[in-house]
């Protein structure tokens, strides 16, 4: 049962509950919001994962564009739209995890650079057509 007033619809939140599951390697959970008692990440870690994520969000925004303008000018398949919003997906998939991961030490950074991978495929999708 949750202290807060949110409903215990949602899956995750901001305490600690029993349903909280450890993982068996090291007794931490790898994803989670920040807790009130949670020590505040370092700016300069902060500053660099956010500045890494807006240049990959402003990639994404660049292919979504040439996107568009590749479907309204023709001349492209039908799976060329879905396959450049499931890349673009899954790199904000993999941003969000690195934020949610913010405390570990390198998972967050590994994070970022996965995220780098279905964008550079989009990339050269995008170029192709």
């Amino acid at each position: 049962m949750q202290d807060s007033p949110a409903p215990d619809v949602v899956p995750f939140g901001w305490e600690p509950g029993p349903d909280d599951v450890m993982d068996d390697i090291d007794g931490e959970v790898y994803f989670r919001f920040p807790a009130a008692d949670d020590p505040a990440p370092g700016t300069r870690r902060l500053l660099a994962m956010s500045l890494y994520a807006s240049m990959l969000g402003l990639a994404g925004v660049g292919i979504g564009i040439r996107g568009l303008v590749s479907q309204i000018g023709g001349g492209v398949p039908g799976w060329y739209v879905p396959v450049l919003a499931l890349l673009g997906m899954v790199s904000v998939a993999l941003s969000v995890g690195a934020f949610l991961s913010i405390h570990r030490r390198v998972l967050p950074w590994m994070l970022l650079l996965g995220a780098a991978v279905p964008l550079i495929a989009d990339i050269m999708l995008a170029v192709a057509y």
